[in-house]
């Protein structure tokens, strides 16, 4: 009886354990940014929008951030990020030469 309650236990402590950067994420509630230029479309079919927004709230207050924001948004709008340390990849201009020049 009393092994079957630790091995419960253990299985309950191995679920709620996360990968290595969600404890970060995990422990902050969302903060709140502004957006402030619409950079571009992107995804396979155009339908996230890539933009500058400044975070309003929390350690990383004041700082632009570029990301990506799936579903209609605008100039002004207030979006809540869970995360303000990864910032996305710019989007690819033209190619003029070559596969990536």
């Amino acid at each position: 009886m009393v092994k079957q309650q630790k091995t419960q236990e253990k299985r309950s402590e191995k679920k709620q354990s996360g990968s290595k950067g969600s404890d970060s994420i995990m422990e902050e509630s969302a903060v709140s940014a502004v957006v402030e230029v619409l950079v571009g479309r992107t995804g396979t079919r155009g339908e996230v929008t890539q933009v500058k927004c400044r975070v309003l709230q929390g350690r990383n207050k004041g700082k632009q951030l570029r990301r990506n924001v799936l579903g209609p948004v605008r100039k002004r709008d207030i979006i809540m990020l869970r995360e303000t340390e990864i910032e996305a990849r710019r989007i690819k201009g033209k190619i003029s030469k070559g596969a990536f020049s």
